[in-house]
Parts: structure tokens; sequence; C-alpha cells
């Protein structure tokens, strides 16, 4: 399985999903320099799996989604349903 992130579909799914990086941070757990440098195709290595997997359950769509594995669908261009948190901390 490719754990590596697609910069391009990352930050065009971002964009699309209007998550802003530092809400995008909060939610995934990642620094914004971080989110910075995977947008920019800074980071080379392959992330950890579970880093993957918040990313992608912050922008409610499938892993192989970000890797490319999977091709982006209109249905993921739609910005982000609310989400059900009620402790505040999603925003």
């Amino acid at each position: 399985m490719n754990t590596a992130i697609d910069p391009t579909v990352l930050k065009t799914l971002r964009k699309a999903r209007k998550i802003g990086r530092p809400k995008l941070a909060k939610i995934s757990g990642l620094t914004e320099r971080q989110l910075m440098r995977i947008e920019g195709g800074d980071i080379q290595t392959p992330l950890a799996p579970a880093t993957g997997e918040r990313l992608s359950d912050a922008l409610q769509v499938p892993f192989a989604v970000l890797t490319g594995e999977l091709e982006l669908i209109d249905a993921d261009l739609q910005p982000a349903k609310k989400s059900s948190c009620t402790s505040g901390c999603c925003g």
C-alpha cells in the first residue's frame, strides 16, 4: 500500500473542502508547517499510516484518494460536511 500522499491532491481537496491549513492541522494533529511541507512536496518519505488516516478522516475521503490510488470524484470536490463533534475541538 502506498503511504505517500500526493501533494497536489491534498491541496486540491483542502481548498475544495474549504478547510484552511490551521483547521486541518488542528483536526489531523499535524502542524501547519507539516501540512505546508506535504503540500509543497517537501516531504519525500511516506507518512505514518495513522497520520494519513487522520488526514483522510479530516478531509472525509478514503486514504487511497490522498495517495492517488483512487481518482478524485465530484463529491470529493464539494465543501466538507459539518462535523458531528460536540466538544468544540473540531470547529
